[in-house]
């Protein structure tokens, strides 16, 4: 099949020069003129995405070239993108970062290649003058790309047009625009990135700001142009067989503490036979009634330790169904949850649900952060022993018992450990999945869920 689907992807000369900001000003711009783009974000990220799904009014996508191949990567892009008049794809890291820091592999450029997608690159001008395009020169030149134009970051209207006329006088590159500081729509950061973006109660108004500052200092057309230049790609279907015979329900967590999750992955399960049900453990005071299953993914369950705690009643509910064999998949915030305790950052430690034996304790830096390669050592909920998927992991805590029914290998290292806990009705442990990685991960919980449920009901 193929897609004629205008699109544009804003890199970035490096982690911190605004790509978020930018790309929120621009859709936010875009849909304050009824012209409604799909977003997506390039890697594992789960937090920039909410960003975007609050501008649109509809999920953000990851498109992730380590935990899945091309061809699902371009099939991923040209599905979401079905009714939209452009996809805006935002970078990760700088240009070139990718797996395992020496290489250009998933990397922003690796994804804007393989999708033949224009470029545009977000920099800084701060510290610099005609530093700025020997800058642009090395990205033009290191590698095959697909850089098209700049956008300059935290640049008084003043100053703008002599960053702009040396950029375009040295390298070639059209600049597209620049973008003021602006304290009103200034968002903080915390251990795992930014806050997310329920956490903001003016968020729309901080938006509205940037979308203003857009609609003044970015050429809106030029880059609605630029993305009309990008060729129509080949893609696959993405065709799925039902796992069960009726629909089984699948209780998810959904709340301020449990909130990372890959809407495909979501909607895969639906394709596969699962009905979602949302609920929280910090509200509710039990599972949803007729489940057959239950979901729990990653967050910040830290900063809500106290509350978690506190609602016992749900955490009785959910070691009493785990125990009795609920199909349960809980990957690192709801991993955490599922021991006996939680060490926050005070190092207080609060009872959580008790499956786990031990402790999940906070620390002060990054744990086996990145990408891995999960291999299952025995036959489990999930797969069977020998079975294969790419993952990734971004904690900064540790468990007293990390597992050992997976072995995780670091891509292009010799690093590997044991992790996850597993058995034929539960997958629990740090790394989180997307389950375009390996689709059979997916449909072999809904079939668990879907036998639990006949189960129950014979």
């Amino acid at each position: 099949m193929v897609a004629e689907l205008p699109r544009l992807l804003i890199g970035g000369v490096g982690s911190g020069c605004g790509k978020t900001t930018v790309t929120s000003a621009i859709l936010q711009a875009f849909c304050n003129r009824n012209f409604i783009p799909a977003a997506f974000k390039c890697g594992p990220d789960y937090i920039d995405p909410m960003f975007h799904t609050r501008v649109i009014g509809a999920a953000c996508r990851n498109l992730d070239l380590f935990l899945c191949d091309e061809s699902t990567v371009r099939s991923l892009l040209a599905h979401n993108s079905q009714n939209a008049p452009l996809a805006l794809i935002e970078g990760v890291m700088g240009f070139y970062d990718g797996v395992g820091g020496s290489s250009d592999w998933a990397s922003a450029a690796d994804l804007a290649n393989k999708t033949d997608t224009p470029a545009v690159l977000v920099l800084s001008v701060k510290g610099k003058s005609l530093s700025l395009a020997a800058e642009l020169q090395g990205f033009l030149s290191f590698r095959e790309n697909t850089i098209a134009g700049v956008i300059l970051n935290c640049v008084s209207k003043a100053m703008y047009p002599f960053y702009r006329d040396i950029i375009e006088e040295h390298t070639g590159l059209h600049v597209y625009g620049h973008l003021p500081t602006e304290k009103r729509a200034a968002i903080e950061s915390r251990h795992l990135g930014l806050v997310t973006a329920d956490e903001i109660s003016d968020l729309q108004e901080r938006l509205n700001v940037l979308a203003d500052l857009a609609e003044e200092c970015i050429d809106l057309d030029g880059l609605i142009r630029l993305a009309h230049t990008a060729p129509p790609f080949y893609y696959e279907a993405l065709l799925r067989e039902l796992a069960c015979t009726a629909p089984v329900r699948i209780a998810v967590a959904q709340d301020s503490a449990f909130c990372f999750y890959y809407q495909d992955s979501l909607e895969l399960l639906e394709e596969l036979g699962a009905e979602l049900v949302p609920f929280s453990p910090l509200e509710d005071r039990a599972l949803p009634a007729g489940i057959s299953g239950v979901y729990i993914g990653g967050g910040y369950p830290e900063l809500y330790a106290g509350r978690l705690s506190e609602n016992d009643s749900i955490r009785a509910d959910l070691r009493r169904q785990i125990t009795n064999g609920l199909p349960t998949l809980a990957e690192c915030g709801g991993f955490m949850y599922l021991h006996e305790a939680l060490d926050d950052a005070s190092g207080c430690a609060f009872p959580m649900v008790g499956v786990i034996k031990g402790v999940a304790r906070l620390q002060k830096r990054l744990q086996n952060f990145g990408y891995v390669t999960l291999t299952a050592m025995q036959d489990n909920l999930l797969c069977r022993a020998g079975d294969q998927i790419r993952a990734h992991e971004f904690h900064y805590s540790v468990s007293d018992d990390n597992g050992c029914a997976f072995v995780a290998q670091k891509p292009m290292r010799a690093k590997s450990w044991p992790c996850i806990h597993a058995s034929a009705s539960m997958c629990a442990g740090y790394p989180h999945f997307h389950f375009y990685a390996n689709p059979e991960f997916a449909a072999s919980f809904i079939r668990r869920c879907d036998a639990y449920r006949k189960e129950r009901t014979t």
